[in-house]
């Protein structure tokens, strides 16, 4: 039934769902259940400072996964701490192993499952605000990147005008191996990496370290782990609003690093050479010509990560990388919606659902996906993702008007 849903256009798609054809139940209740069990005020933690605050993600069990409460929370907090004149610069870390791993896309899952996507909808919407929240911030903002930070993690701490990561970080957007897409602004500031590394960390949900984010842009301090509570305690003592006096605090205890010879940032030319065509196809075929070649480990590695993938998801991906090149973020984010949304609601396929199942569910990481290769994805599919929403779907809403975006 979904590959029969997937073939008609993207109009004729649009026009059935408006008459109900592709209805899904609707669940009206204000929070997730999985929410109401717990102190929403417990998962994310205020620490006072003298000119300061800091957020604190505080569900170190679930690496500090993010659930709607939680975004809306730090949305909340992040509104009143921008109007308070008392506050110079606000704060974001992470308790536990993890900055935060995400969104909780097993509770996410089980929300779909239960056909409560009006749920989902709401937790994507909430978190993308958020997000161009972040990316436009009026008053200076840090972000402690430390430990693992993958997916929406990313997404609410890249935007910071200070990141610091450390030895113990580990970034990755690995959206396309659960069946889904990076999201959460990963279009705007992956695609806005040196050459076609956005491309290659989307596709293949590859792992950066602290060290190549600095290397790459995604970060703008390095500081060992050790040295967190001696930066911490520097920027509570700060009674500023000053950028500048914040950089400079920081680099008090920062480490200049560069990249070891084992770093994926040393083959950026090869990278290039493989990931600068149209199509995913393309990418393969290079790739596979590549690791011919040269006998090389990488490609043999990137190969295997994309050939575990979802079909349907490397394709919306890469298109949604290429245009986010040439888009502000409030064009990437109200793009983003709509990709989610079609993911969430099962317009073309369940491989959402069915990647969460195969990597967190069951675990037995032997997804079915829905076209099973690439030759089965038709333009028609992915066009499906893109096409606008209508009345009965509202787009993302941003405060475009008040808030300006940036390039």
């Amino acid at each position: 039934m979904q590959r029969a849903k997937a073939v008609l256009s993207p109009a004729v798609r649009c026009s059935l769902q408006r008459f109900g054809v592709f209805s899904h139940h609707r669940s009206f209740s204000a929070l997730p259940n999985y929410a109401r069990n717990d102190d929403l005020q417990e998962q994310v933690l205020v620490e006072g400072r003298a000119k300061s605050r800091a957020a604190i993600l505080n569900r170190p069990s679930d690496l500090n996964a993010l659930t709607i409460p939680m975004v809306a929370r730090l949305k909340r907090l992040y509104e009143s701490w921008e109007e308070n004149s008392d506050l110079g610069f606000v704060i974001m870390k992470g308790s536990g192993r993890a900055l935060c791993s995400g969104g909780d896309v097993v509770a996410l899952n089980q929300l779909i499952n239960e056909g409560k996507v009006e749920e989902c909808k709401k937790f994507f919407e909430t978190l993308y605000k958020f997000v161009y929240l972040l990316g436009t911030y009026v008053k200076p903002n840090v972000a402690i990147v430390d430990g693992i930070t993958m997916g929406g993690g990313a997404g609410i701490s890249i935007p910071a005008m200070f990141r610091v990561v450390t030895d113990k970080t580990v970034f990755a957007t690995p959206e396309t191996q659960m069946g889904f897409h990076p999201d959460a602004g990963a279009s705007f500031y992956l695609s806005r990496l040196p050459g076609y590394l956005g491309e290659y960390l989307a596709l293949t949900g590859e792992k950066l370290n602290g060290v190549e984010m600095i290397a790459c842009g995604l970060a703008t301090h390095y500081s060992l782990t050790a040295r967190l509570p001696l930066i911490e305690e520097r920027l509570g003592k700060l009674i500023t609003d000053d950028p500048s006096v914040i950089e400079s605090s920081l680099e008090q205890y920062g480490d200049l690093v560069y990249p070891d010879k084992r770093s994926v940032l040393h083959k950026i030319e090869t990278i290039d050479k493989c990931f600068c065509h149209d199509t995913v196809e393309e990418i393969i075929n290079a790739l596979e010509n590549e690791a011919s070649s040269s006998y090389d480990e990488w490609s043999a590695t990137a190969l295997k990560k994309l050939k575990e993938a979802s079909p349907l998801s490397l394709k919306v991906t890469l298109r949604s990388i290429r245009e986010g090149r040439f888009q502000p973020l409030d064009q990437c984010l109200a793009r983003e919606y709509r990709i989610s949304l079609v993911g969430i609601t099962k317009w073309v396929s369940d491989d959402f659902c069915e990647g969460v199942r195969a990597r967190f569910v069951d675990k037995d990481f032997a997804p079915k996906w829905d076209p099973p290769s690439l030759g089965e994805v038709t333009k028609d599919m992915v066009d499906c993702y893109f096409t606008r929403l209508d009345e009965f779907e509202p787009e993302l809403e941003l405060p475009t008007a008040l808030r300006e975006p940036y390039m």
